[in-house]
C-alpha cells in the first residue's frame, strides 16, 4: 500500500486541503516471473534484487531515467522504492491512478511551493512574463511540476534563474520563485526523450550516420568527421551527458542553450591547456533527442567564424578534422589524431558519399 501526498505529486495548480491523502496501490505487472530492481534508473546500474510478478510495491518517489518498454507502459519514469532500489515504471500497475512525487537529490520526496516576497505569484502561459497571466498562486502554496523549460531569467528572493517549472496544464511558474523541499529534483526538460540505453558499436554508427549525412548536406561538415566526433565525445554513447541529455558532442552552454537545445545542465568534466589537464565543472547543452544534437553540431561549426577555414577542406575529412582542432574545437592535444584514427579504423569515409 502506498500513501502519497496530493500536493506533492498531482500535477495541478491548487493544493489539496490540509491533511488530505490519496491511498494508491502499485503492483509489479510483467510477462515474466520477476523483474530486476537496480541501484539507479538505467539498465546498466547494478542489480540489487529481483521482484516477483504481482508483488505489492512501496514507492517513495520518481526520477526520469532510461526509456523502457514493459507490460504496463513504455516510459522513462523510474520509481524509487522505499528500500532505496529503482524499478522502471514500465512494469508497474497503479490503482486507481498514478501519482508519484519527484525525488530530490537526497533521494527523498521533493515538494514544490511558491516562494516570494509578495503575497501572490502570477502563473503565465509560457516561460516569460510577457506571456499572458493565466492564474495566481499564494505565497507558500504547493503545486505540482511536470517538467522544466528554459525561458526568461527571473530574480527570486535567493537567486535568479532562467528555468521555469511547467504544470500539467502547461502553465508555468519561475523556478526562482519556487521553494523545493527538502531539495530540488533533477527534472526532465519538457519534450525530452528518456535516457538512451547501451548499444553495440555497429548499432551506434548506424544510429548516428543519418544525422551526420543530413549535417553534411545542410552545413557541409563531412559525415565521417561528425560520426568520429560523436564516437569520441560520447564514448560510443555511454557517457552520462549523452545518455541522459542526448549531447553527443560535448557542446557547452555559454549563458544559454542556443536555438536548438532545450536547456543546460552542469556536469563534471576535465579541461586541458598549457601541457596539463585538470578536473572542473561546466554547463552543457541539453537536447530533446539525438536529432537535436546532430543539427546543433553542424550549426555550431558552420556559424562560427573561427571554423570558417576548415570548410576549405570539406572534401578532405582528415584535413577538416585538423583544421577544427587548430581552431580550438577541443583542448586535448591529440584530438585530431584521435578523430583520424577512428575514421580509418571504422571506414567512416563511406558515409561521405
Amino acid at each position: 500500500m502506498v500513501t502519497v501526498l496530493v500536493g506533492a505529486a498531482t500535477l495541478v495548480v491548487a493544493a489539496p486541503p490540509a491533511g488530505a491523502v490519496v491511498r494508491r496501490t502499485a503492483t509489479l505487472h510483467t510477462t515474466g516471473a520477476y523483474v530486476y530492481v537496480r541501484n539507479g534508473p538505467t539498465s546498466t546500474n547494478r542489480i540489487v534484487a529481483a521482484v516477483r510478478q504481482g508483488t505489492r510495491l512501496s514507492v517513495n518517489c520518481q526520477v526520469f531515467g532510461q526509456g523502457m518498454a514493459g507490460r504496463a507502459r513504455t516510459t522513462g519514469y523510474w520509481d524509487k522504492l522505499t528500500s532505496g532500489a529503482y524499478l522502471s515504471d514500465a512494469y508497474v500497475r497503479w490503482y486507481p491512478n498514478r501519482s508519484v512525487p519527484w525525488c530530490s537529490a537526497s533521494g527523498h520526496r521533493a515538494v514544490a511551493a511558491v516562494y516570494s516576497r509578495t503575497a501572490t505569484v502570477t502563473v503565465h502561459r509560457g516561460p516569460d512574463t510577457r506571456y499572458a497571466v493565466v492564474g495566481r498562486l499564494s505565497n507558500r502554496q504547493r503545486f505540482g511540476v511536470a517538467c522544466q523549460q528554459w525561458g526568461q531569467r527571473v530574480q527570486g528572493p535567493r537567486t535568479s534563474s532562467p528555468i521555469w517549472n511547467v504544470l500539467a496544464t502547461g502553465r508555468q511558474v519561475p523556478d526562482a520563485l519556487t521553494l523545493w523541499r527538502p531539495g530540488r529534483p533533477a527534472l526532465p526538460w519538457c519534450g525530452q526523450s528518456p535516457w538512451s540505453g547501451p548499444v553495440s558499436q555497429s548499432t551506434f554508427i548506424r544510429r548516428v550516420a543519418p544525422g551526420a549525412q543530413a549535417g553534411q548536406r545542410a552545413y557541409r561538415v563531412p559525415a565521417s568527421v561528425t560520426i568520429a566526433q560523436a564516437i569520441l565525445e560520447s564514448g560510443w554513447g555511454s557517457s552520462g551527458l549523452t545518455r541522459r541529455d542526448h549531447n553527443y558532442f560535448g557542446i557547452k552552454c555559454f549563458g544559454n542553450p542556443g536555438q536548438v537545445a532545450v536547456g543546460c545542465r552542469s556536469y563534471a568534466t576535465h579541461e586541458c591547456g598549457g601541457g596539463r589537464c585538470w578536473k572542473t565543472r561546466a554547463s552543457f547543452r541539453v537536447y530533446r533527442n539525438l536529432n537535436g544534437s546532430m543539427v546543433d553540431h553542424g550549426r555550431w561549426l558552420a556559424e562560427r567564424p573561427r571554423y570558417a577555414g576548415a570548410f576549405r577542406y570539406r572534401l578532405s575529412p582528415e584535413r577538416f578534422a585538423m583544421a577544427i582542432h587548430r581552431a580550438g574545437y577541443a583542448t586535448s592535444p591529440v584530438y585530431a589524431a584521435n578523430l583520424i584514427r577512428i575514421m580509418r579504423r571504422y571506414h567512416l569515409y563511406r558515409f561521405n558519399r
